[in-house]
């Protein structure tokens, strides 16, 4: 098949793979935008895009094309490498009409999937792929805010990020007008136009993505997700499913609807009373007890990881798998 086989079916691959990951970048961006102009509507664009059927089918499309691009990436580069032989090792310096991205794609795509790799474990494997294994953790995973919070928190997330667009500046630079020359944009005078569009393109969307890290940064150490009251509320929201399906809802309306302070004394006064030894022995033969308790004891750790000036004192629970529907 000539797009695997033949030097330019492959590079067309790569174009249209590259254009998919561009836009989807440029997406990105502009999600991580309503993050910091509109916190409580990035954690419900987050539970719009958990573990829906269209949201799976999307993540798996976008992963095959990652995992594409990244394999026609290292043909193209063996196959350049094996027609040049021994000559690549004649030239100490490259030639002025070769840009340096150009001679170093391949590396600066190792670096991207590194972070890649980091974001991801930060991230999609807190958030989506815990509603796909069907675990409970202590944030929930529509909690979007929270997880910007965890990872921001620390001191090298920042540096692997900004470090991480340094990298993609470059890749995207030189990979968004060599995408066009591809698919057969390349004469000189659309070419000439086509590097002006990637560097601009280019340098929007990196500076955008490193002046979110850096507010994002900010905001963490200074706690903002876990003391705005509007985010808190929709936190204590995030609970209500859960407390209606174990408790009935009225308690979920109780737990939803109350202001930060009533419900966690709602809360801890609850858990005090069902871990006292004679609650495990009256409801030892009940089997929602279990759930209940469990429910209670995610609640009240939640409640501890967002009141920032209280000492911990409960212990946090370790993931469980949430039953079959």
């Amino acid at each position: 098949m000539w797009l695997s086989s033949s030097s330019v079916g492959r590079k067309f691959v790569m174009a249209v793979t590259g254009a998919v990951l561009v836009l989807f970048l440029t997406f990105h961006c502009l999600m991580n935008a309503i993050a910091i102009c509109w916190p409580a509507a990035y954690n419900s664009v987050c539970e719009f895009l958990g573990a829906n059927w269209y949201a799976l089918i999307a993540s798996a499309g976008l992963a095959l094309f990652i995992i594409i691009h990244i394999i026609y990436a290292v043909m193209l580069t063996l196959q350049n490498r094996k027609a040049r032989g021994a000559d690549r090792y004649a030239i100490s310096r490259r030639p002025k009409t070769v840009e340096w991205s150009s001679q170093n794609m391949l590396v600066l795509g190792i670096v991207i999937l590194a972070f890649l790799v980091v974001h991801l474990i930060q991230f999609w494997a807190k958030m989506q792929l815990q509603e796909i294994r069907g675990v409970h953790d202590v944030l929930p995973p529509a909690a979007g805010t929270l997880f910007i919070q965890e990872a921001f928190a620390c001191v090298w997330t920042p540096i692997v990020y900004i470090v991480g667009f340094i990298a993609l500046w470059f890749h995207l630079n030189h990979g968004i007008w060599s995408m066009f020359q591809s698919i057969g944009w390349d004469n000189q005078a659309w070419i000439c136009r086509l590097k002006k569009v990637a560097c601009w393109w280019s340098t929007i969307v990196v500076l955008l993505f490193i002046a979110q890290a850096i507010v994002f940064t900010v905001k963490a150490h200074d706690n903002y997700y876990k003391t705005n009251e509007v985010l808190r509320q929709q936190y204590q929201e995030m609970l209500v499913p859960m407390f209606e399906k174990d408790f009935g809802p009225d308690a979920a309306k109780a737990i939803g609807s109350a202001p930060f302070d009533q419900m966690k004394q709602m809360v801890q006064g609850t858990l005090s009373q069902m871990e006292a030894p004679e609650a495990q022995s009256y409801f030892a033969n009940d089997p929602q007890f279990p759930s209940r308790l469990e429910t209670i004891k995610r609640a009240a750790a939640l409640i501890e990881y967002l009141d920032v000036d209280a000492a911990p004192s409960v212990e946090l629970p370790t993931e469980t798998p949430q039953p079959a529907n």
